[in-house]
């Protein structure tokens, strides 16, 4: 049941990484605590600099490995998961982090573990 591919993981980061920047604009996050909105804004900008850096075929300077781009991204799924709980986050503000939190991990769980070849 591990489909998602390195190739596919790469599809949809810089739309996840410009929906994280944008998304919390559209929804009015935020109204209670600013940090609701501005922790995803921050995320999604240093997940498109984590995309750029990434050594994948979408990456524009591949010098980090994939395997720290697919820890970074289960990091940021835990942390996604108890940012309401640490940081008061309720309604829209919470719900949006444990979406996206939830998402984020079920995506890296689903990951099919690269095969190894020589001279690749």
């Amino acid at each position: 049941m591990r489909f998602m591919t390195k190739e596919l993981h790469a599809y949809l980061d810089y739309p996840v990484a410009l929906g994280l920047i944008i998304m919390p604009f559209l929804l009015g996050l935020g109204s209670v605590n600013e940090l609701a909105l501005w922790l995803s804004v921050a995320t999604g900008f240093a997940a498109l600099i984590l995309t750029i850096l990434t050594d994948h075929h979408l990456g524009l300077i591949r010098v980090l490995p994939y395997s720290l781009h697919l820890a970074v991204d289960f990091t940021v799924g835990l942390v996604f998961l108890i940012a309401p709980s640490l940081l008061g986050f309720t309604g829209i503000d919470a719900a949006y982090y444990w979406v996206i939190g939830a998402t984020v991990l079920v995506v890296v769980a689903l990951h099919s573990p690269e095969k190894n070849t020589f001279g690749h």
